[in-house]
């Protein structure tokens, strides 16, 4: 089996063992550093109300600091080495490590206060389980109960597999047959962190500039670029979802390709706004392979490797 397939379709599973562990408490009112994916869910948090202040590590080191330590912090990488993230330990009197390894130097540190084991197994392609499993061990540090979630995952798997099928053939039917200039992916509330993540997966695996922003934030200008563009619109029934239904008629009259995203109609009731975030990025992990295979791409990390380490 392709190995990039095979650790995507391991996400029901560790998702199960990360839902399985010991819970380990976060702390609240404090900032939660990461890079990529490790940005992107904690975002997901802040926009459900959770007071934590997610920020990218390094802004945070390079602007944010302004010479003093925070007592408390939270860095999340899902390697343990990724370069910001471990400076980030100097400017910190305390931590809580959240990461896939827990003999990483990110876990291992003098200052660390706990360690947060996500349990996403070996990953060697872009962040599929990694990204499942943080938002899971941060719903459990928070108290929130994502246990009805993480069963209809394994349960809505295969339609999630076919959406992606079929968003790959689609996508790429009419980038064929039309000038398409943009692609976007769009999300509002908790999926912000959604559309970054699929933004991030779809570029890294097709190699093809796919861009995830607000979906507010596209009405606020970007719609402009609609005609000959692909817009692909994360749906979750929240305050917002009458306005991006609006926003995809208007986009669709200027000329763009809409698709939508969204959790199957038989599970909507058991999988709130909030919980959806578990449900919505799985298509794009499959859509992205798919994508990835038709288009030939062979390796998913080129230019650089999974892991970032900057000087």
């Amino acid at each position: 089996m392709n190995p990039i397939l095979n650790e995507i379709l391991e996400i029901p599973a560790r998702a199960r063992d990360v839902l399985n562990s010991p819970t380990t408490s976060l702390p609240v009112y404090v900032p939660y550093l990461g890079m990529g994916s490790s940005y992107f869910a904690p975002l997901a948090f802040k926009y459900m109300g959770v007071p934590i202040q997610p920020e990218l590590a390094s802004e945070y080191v390079y602007y944010s600091t302004k010479g003093q330590k925070a007592p408390m912090a939270v860095l999340l990488s899902q390697s343990g080495r990724s370069s910001e993230v471990l400076w980030c330990r100097e400017i910190v009197d305390q931590y809580v490590a959240v990461s896939n390894y827990s003999t990483s130097d990110l876990c291992t540190a003098p200052n660390v206060a706990r360690v947060v084991p996500i349990m996403a197994g070996e990953e060697y392609y872009s962040s599929s389980k990694t990204y499942v499993n943080t938002l899971i061990a941060l719903f459990k540090g928070f108290g929130l109960s994502p246990d009805a979630a993480v069963t209809l995952i394994a349960e809505n798997f295969q339609q999630y597999r076919e959406q992606g099928h079929k968003l790959a053939e689609e996508v790429l039917a009419v980038r064929s047959q039309f000038p398409i200039h943009g692609m976007y992916v769009t999300g509002s509330g908790p999926n912000i962190g959604t559309a970054y993540e699929a933004a991030l997966i779809l570029s890294e695996s097709t190699k093809l500039n796919f861009h995830g922003l607000p979906m507010a934030q596209y009405d606020h200008g970007p719609k402009e670029t609609a005609k000959d563009s692909i817009v692909i619109q994360i749906l979750a029934k929240g305050p917002a979802y009458e306005r991006t239904q609006r926003l995809s008629e208007m986009i669709t009259k200027a000329g763009a390709h809409v698709f939508t995203v969204e959790v199957p109609v038989q599970s909507a009731n058991a999988v709130d706004e909030h919980l959806s975030i578990l449900h919505n990025i799985i298509p794009f992990n499959f859509m992205a392979y798919y994508m990835a295979e038709k288009l030939n791409i062979g390796e998913t990390f080129v230019v650089g490797g999974k892991v970032t380490e900057a000087d």
